[in-house]
């Protein structure tokens, strides 16, 4: 199975390999909070961050990747604002993408269309007073770029 000869668009991190850190996870309990469970398919479980601000998820591909578009199901009233999509490379911003989640519960979609090696999902903000975000799910949307 070689997510590389893909021809129709899927779930990246589902069918290649990604590295996935965040910035924080909730009392540092990656067994109930970790950023594992955004991918896990079920709306049981969640990644859920610290306080503070801003908050971030960052996903570095095995190459490049064109996204179409990035789904997320937040847990309404812990839902990111002043929200950016990043292209990173050497740990620093080539280009950023703002998109604007509504305070709800339910899968929302935003287009990207763009080619990336590394994503960065940055929430300078949060609705929660404290600067939580809570996630249940996370698609990242694409294929992989032959070179």
């Amino acid at each position: 199975f070689f997510c590389f000869r893909v021809v129709m668009a899927g779930d990246l991190v589902s069918c290649m390999s990604v590295k996935t850190t965040v910035s924080s996870v909730l009392n540092r309990d990656h067994k109930m909070y970790g950023k594992k469970h955004m991918f896990d398919g079920t709306e049981e479980t969640c990644w859920n961050s610290e306080q503070g601000k801003p908050q971030w998820i960052l996903l570095r591909f095995e190459g490049k990747v064109n996204i179409q578009e990035v789904n997320i199901m937040f847990q309404g009233g812990f839902v990111g604002q002043e929200c950016s999509f990043q292209s990173i490379q050497d740990n620093k911003v080539i280009e950023s993408w703002p998109f604007y989640p509504s305070d709800i519960n339910y899968l929302q979609k935003f287009p990207l269309n763009q080619t990336v090696d590394n994503l960065r999902i940055e929430f300078k903000d949060s609705t929660d007073f404290f600067g939580r975000v809570t996630i249940y799910q996370l698609q990242i949307i694409g294929t992989a770029v032959n070179e």
